[in-house]
């Protein structure tokens, strides 16, 4: 006799996916229902799923949810926060990385939580430097936290704001992200793929996607995105990435305006009276460039 239950995928590897059960907690390895390779449609980890499984214990997946969104890399679903993690110093917080990361990160429907890693490396004038740059960010509505796993400061916030959802970790390289989930969850033993800052992609060391535990929630451990180069995003997109342009949005002239080169622009003008940074609208210029770019030569 067959129990139907319902519960998510937490690892795929080789055509068989380990699903926990929602409500014993319990993790059967399943093989996906033909109909699934007959539509088209490829499970992924962070899918919410139903299936049976039979006496002997194995599991067949036979419905899968609707999704809220996926990533092509990593291939997973249903992600609800992403932990955009740089550090203050070596390497030195870099500005332009972290914008382009919140677009993807915005335009996925991904709840981005800023954190500000090695905080304890910098001098008084360093920090002075920095602060009104992080108080923008929260300006405009993100949770930024100043963290050190080296001294354990602000790990209770993080676990705090991770809050039993579907975590992925994304950010630059070198800023110790792997060090800061094992901080905070003892033994996860995890290692966090970096990104390549020559690249933009990850370093393709681990053959599958698998969630990990951390801290009631659930973590993947690959980096949360390997393609950097805002592929995804056609030009209405990244209007509404940069949500404080949303705010103003409707002082614009013109509807749909872009905030290029549209007379009374609404963003332009924040720009002018320093309501907005100056510094995420000249990464919007350069992004809406690299997007206009990309249509010109395919």
């Amino acid at each position: 006799m067959k129990i139907q239950r319902e519960g998510i995928i937490l690892k795929s590897l080789a055509g068989f996916y380990d699903v926990e059960d929602s409500i014993t907690r319990e993790i059967f390895t399943c093989r996906g229902r033909g109909k699934f390779r007959k539509d088209g449609f490829v499970l992924l980890v962070g899918d919410y799923v139903k299936f049976d499984v039979a006496d002997d214990g194995s599991g067949t997946i036979t419905e899968a949810e609707k999704r809220k969104n996926q990533l092509v890399r990593p291939p997973i679903a249903n992600v609800g926060k992403a932990l955009v993690v740089f550090s203050a110093k070596e390497p030195d917080f870099n500005v332009k990385f972290l914008d382009r990361l919140l677009a993807v990160i915005e335009d996925k429907g991904i709840k981005p939580i800023i954190l500000i890693s090695k905080i304890d490396l910098l001098t008084s004038s360093e920090q002075d430097e920095l602060k009104p740059i992080l108080a923008y960010y929260e300006k405009i509505g993100y949770n930024v936290v100043e963290i050190s796993a080296r001294v354990g400061v602000g790990l209770d916030k993080v676990v705090e704001l991770i809050d039993k959802d579907l975590i992925v970790v994304c950010g630059q390289s070198g800023v110790g992200k792997s060090s800061l989930l094992n901080s905070i969850e003892a033994g996860l033993e995890i290692e966090v793929n970096e990104i390549s800052k020559s690249l933009g992609r990850g370093k393709h060391t681990t053959r599958h996607v698998e969630l990990h535990k951390l801290a009631g929630g659930l973590v993947a451990d690959t980096p949360g995105f390997s393609a950097l180069d805002l592929a995804e995003l056609e030009k209405e997109d990244l209007r509404v990435a940069f949500v404080e342009f949303v705010e103003v949005q409707d002082g614009c002239k013109f509807r749909g305006c872009l905030h290029l080169n549209e007379p009374r622009c609404a963003v332009k003008t924040g720009v002018e009276n320093g309501e907005i940074l100056a510094s995420r609208y000249d990464n919007y210029q350069q992004f809406m460039d690299e997007i206009t770019t990309r249509k010109v030569r395919y």
